[in-house]
């Protein structure tokens, strides 16, 4: 059913349950592991010495990123292949999936509220557009882990009304 699996990760990102999502599905299915991380270099076209120097700092924290992904799906025995793309992150994954990806598994962000309206979500706009399936794998922000714990109790200390994720 699913012979490549395209798992995106962020430059610099931290690890994630998605990981270990594509892991179980690439074992299940025999599946290739797609590993891709879009260097977002738009900054290549601005003027500025100091430029070029954090597009070659974005590309080498993608690399790094890849290949630590990588090695983690190769020691739990899945095949798996990386690449760094220069691009906006849709993109590279929308032509990712082109490609010939089969599924998509990714984290996604629990954020809420204004934060959500301000920051947006590759991982919506992914499932907006993509025309594989898409698994989604919640991974709380570490600043919005101490927020939520507040959130849970209003002014009068009784439990508030929470959201359904």
């Amino acid at each position: 059913m699913y012979d490549d699996i395209l798992l995106p990760v962020a430059p610099g990102g931290e690890a994630t349950d998605a990981i270990t999502h594509a892991i179980s599905l690439a074992e299940r299915y025999d599946a290739t592991v797609h590993v891709v991380s879009a260097a977002d270099t738009a900054a290549d076209t601005l003027a500025g010495p100091q430029t070029g120097a954090f597009s070659d700092r974005l590309a080498d924290a993608a690399e790094e990123r890849v290949e630590a992904v990588t090695a983690e799906l190769e020691a739990a025995g899945v095949e798996a292949v990386g690449n760094v793309v220069r691009g906006e992150p849709l993109d590279v994954i929308e032509n990712a999936v082109d490609d010939g990806a089969d599924i998509v598994v990714m984290p996604s962000h629990t954020r809420r509220g204004i934060r959500r309206l301000l920051l947006g979500s590759v991982t919506e706009k992914v499932i907006r557009v993509a025309s594989v399936p898409v698994v989604t794998v919640p991974m709380a922000d570490s600043e919005e882990t101490a927020d939520d714990a507040s959130d849970v109790t209003d002014e009068s200390g009784a439990g508030g009304a929470s959201e359904v994720r």
